[in-house]
């Protein structure tokens, strides 16, 4: 029974054991669902259930029936030539980093549009060329590419020859492509999408900002118009820096002031759109005005000749013929493609996520798994490279109005003309420029090193993280330093449950309330009671660290009380028994003078037999071991007679841990210190019996439901008087308990208050 008091409230009801609680409220019997049933229901067939399922795989059947014509047509045709024409620089700017020609950047900025536009489930992500992506499959290339290289014999030498070269590096990047669609097809279709849980937020801003100091450094070359040779080993971004700076004075100037003069005007225009977004009905399109005067200025010009700088160069109207994919390749990259499919799904999802939130409508992972794997297939069987959805890009469709994928798909649209009729107009194009506009995407990843202050006011592990992720792949190159990060990631948690911060427990404002007894002025303790919460899961890897916490919460250690009163009652059995010790209603009375005995006889013992329960039914009388014993026999006075272990946020016991916790609880029990565990719930209890957990010393009756009905309990079986409270400071409160007597139980009806007096 519940009765409000105005801002308090009473509550009547027994003293429960978790024993008490289920012989009043029985559970009702329930049908778990095996893995048989799962399947048997995944396998039925109904009509519902295929058009479900066809929806789901096909997206569009569901959101373009509802299309509003008129409403969102227009927004979408501005949005779609407004992202189209930043997806073709973007795409230029990205095979770069991939180290292919930039002509096949419009492929990776086309191709995958076509798909999504079908089967992908958010309205407003651009998907296409992401610089992270293209460095990480850059990376790849450059390793394969170079091993091939040096491996092929000299008639036929990679390196000799740029067209082989050319053509090697495109079938890795394409390979390296379609094997990532096909990871990412196969985590949607086995539907674990939930991968992408293992790359936290911190993890996620910090390797970005490693891919955005890997991309700038691997632009300096172009930028400077140096010949720096690939590196793909870890410390390898160490290594181009000491390239470029070595050839520092081989730069071309014309191309140096040429990029200087793109980034500039980038980033101011940048800030403009950013400060005046309000106020400006669509961004400034920055990236496609210096292109344009870039283009014209190198052309008029005749940069190229003139300055020798790098252009882009014979630009093929219309589609190349698809390529097949190289198995040895798949066999080579395998691990590379799997970070490849996950950093792509990881960026795509989360953006995805933010306007799915913004604009009210839900997506589903699996099925963008599903729609990125078949865009990345389709993708790099058309000579495309790997992609996911660029910030900045995404930011655009969003920003000008676009409402639907309709938006996505009149960019193709916009990138289909540049490859079929006006891509010849962009081969004056200094590469220069490319990297200049793709370092100026760069600046929201680089801003991020701002996250680290915040993280570390927040939550220093995920700080940890950060910069460890950050660190990782730096050093060791963005392949081996994601594995790394997660692998840190990961270890962080164990951390974090191996080592808890476990805390002793008292009572608070005289009521129901335990709290950690450092954190309060007024706290109360029963006395001969201590309360030990455990905040984590107890496992083989913390069961060491828990016993050592309790041993200092408790201030001794009970194995060694116990082996030291075993000693001690060797020494007692022996005087008894040679009759040199007799007992009297005043203690014990020791009447051999001169007796010695030997401590090495005890020291001897097998440490079996001293850690064995204490055996006194031999024995004509009791021994008070906090009492003094004779001949000088030293045993520690321990007063402690209950130990209430606060489970409540302990998720799971491992079989591991399971025996080092009976040891634990058999060696206060045998020390005459009753312990009991609360806050657990059934499914715990019920793991502890299946494992055989309890016996004669360990019951099941230790269990109860919360530390103030093991705090009652133990009050009324030491035999507190209710003299011992103090009523007059609150309202008394009806309470039927359960004492427990002798191994028996039975009801009794008592005046116990809330506001309980220790």
């Amino acid at each position: 029974m519940i009765e409000p008091i105005g801002n308090q409230y009473i509550v009547a009801r027994p003293v429960y054991s978790a024993n008490a609680f289920g012989e009043d409220h029985r559970k009702k019997e329930r049908h778990h669902k095996t893995f048989l049933d799962h399947l048997k229901a995944w396998c039925s067939c109904s009509t519902q259930k295929a058009k479900r399922i066809a929806l789901s795989l096909l997206p569009i059947a569901a959101w373009l029936p509802a299309y509003r014509l008129k409403e969102w047509l227009l927004s979408d045709i501005v949005s779609g030539i407004s992202t189209g024409l930043v997806a073709v620089l973007q795409g230029l700017a990205f095979a770069l980093l991939v180290t292919i020609p930039p002509r096949y950047g419009l492929y990776a900025a086309f191709f995958p549009v076509l798909t999504y536009f079908l089967l992908g489930t958010s309205k407003h992500i651009s998907v296409g060329p992401f610089p992270v992506l293209s460095m990480m499959v850059g990376a790849v290339v450059t390793r394969v590419a170079s091993d091939a290289g040096t491996t092929t014999n000299s008639s036929s030498n990679l390196m000799g020859n740029d067209s082989l070269l050319e053509d090697r590096k495109l079938l890795v990047a394409t390979s390296v492509t379609v094997l990532s669609g096909i990871i990412q097809l196969a985590l949607g279709v086995l539907q674990i999408g939930f991968v992408v849980i293992y790359l936290s937020e911190s993890l996620i801003s910090g390797f970005t900002t490693a891919a955005a100091v890997h991309v700038l450094v691997s632009q300096l070359k172009f930028m400077l118009q140096l010949t720096v040779p690939a590196h793909s080993d870890p410390f390898s971004i160490f290594k181009v820096l000491e390239s470029v700076f070595t050839q520092i004075e081989k730069t071309n100037i014309a191309d140096l002031v040429t990029s200087l003069v793109i980034l500039a005007a980038v980033f101011v225009v940048k800030e403009i759109n950013q400060h005046y977004k309000a106020q400006l009905p669509v961004p400034i399109p920055i990236e496609l005005i210096m292109a344009v005067i870039a283009t014209g200025v190198s052309y008029g010009f005749d940069f190229e000749h003139r300055f020798n700088v790098s252009v882009i160069g014979n630009m093929k109207q219309g589609f190349e013929s698809p390529i097949t994919p190289d198995v040895q390749i798949f066999q080579d990259t395998i691990g590379d493609c799997f970070g490849i499919a996950i950093v792509g799904f990881a960026v795509a999802f989360s953006v995805a996520s933010v306007y799915s939130l913004k604009y009210d409508y839900s997506i589903d992972g699996n099925q963008e798994l599903i729609a990125l794997g078949v865009s990345n297939i389709f993708t790099g069987a058309f000579r495309g490279f790997a992609g996911s959805t660029a910030l900045s890009r995404s930011g655009v469709q969003e920003s000008t109005g676009g409402k639907t994928q309709i938006a996505g798909i009149l960019s193709a649209v916009i990138v289909l003309i540049v490859i079929v009729a006006i891509g010849f107009l962009l081969e004056p194009l200094q590469k220069s420029v490319l990297a200049a506009l793709a370092l100026g995407n760069l600046k929201g990843m680089l801003m991020q090193f701002a996250e680290i202050g915040r993280l570390w006011k927040k939550d220093k592990y995920d700080c940890f993280i950060w910069i460890m992720t950050f660190i990782f792949a730096i050093v060791l190159g963005l392949g081996l330093g994601l594995a790394a990060s997660v692998a840190f990631q990961l270890l962080t948690i164990v951390f974090r449950t191996q080592f808890p911060k476990c805390s002793t427990l008292a009572n608070i404002g005289r009521s129901n309330i335990y709290k950690n007894r450092k954190d309060y002025s007024e706290m109360y303790e029963p006395e001969g009671v201590k309360i030990f919460r455990c905040p984590s899961p107890i496992y083989f890897a913390n069961i060491r660290f828990f016993k050592q916490k309790l041993t200092d919460a408790v201030g001794f250690s009970p194995l060694r009380i116990l082996r030291k009163r075993n000693k001690a009652l060797k020494k007692l059995r022996k005087l008894q028994k040679q009759g040199l010790l007799q007992v009297t209603p005043k203690g014990f009375i020791w009447t051999a003078d001169g007796f010695r005995d030997s401590d090495e006889e005890l020291d001897n013992n097998r440490m079996e037999e001293l850690d064995q329960p204490i055996d006194t039914a031999d024995l004509p009388f009791q021994i008070d071991w906090n009492a003094d014993l004779p001949l000088n026999i030293v045993v520690p006075k321990i007063s402690l007679h209950s130990l209430i272990l606060d489970f409540s946020a302990v998720s799971f016991l491992d079989v591991s841990s399971m025996r080092g916790l009976k040891e634990i609880l058999q060696e206060f029990i045998r020390v005459n210190v009753d312990v009991y565990i609360v806050g657990t719930d059934d499914d715990f209890i019920e793991k502890l019996a299946r494992c055989q957990f309890f016996d004669d010393e360990v019951k099941d009756s230790i269990f109860f439901l919360t530390i103030h009905d093991a705090v009652l309990h133990i009050l009324m079986k030491k035999d507190y008087s209710t003299s011992k409270f103090n009523p007059s400071q609150q309202k008394e409160t009806k309470f039927d308990f359960t004492i427990n007597t002798n191994g028996g139980l039975r009801n009794r009806e008592c005046q116990v208050p809330i506001e309980t007096k220790f």
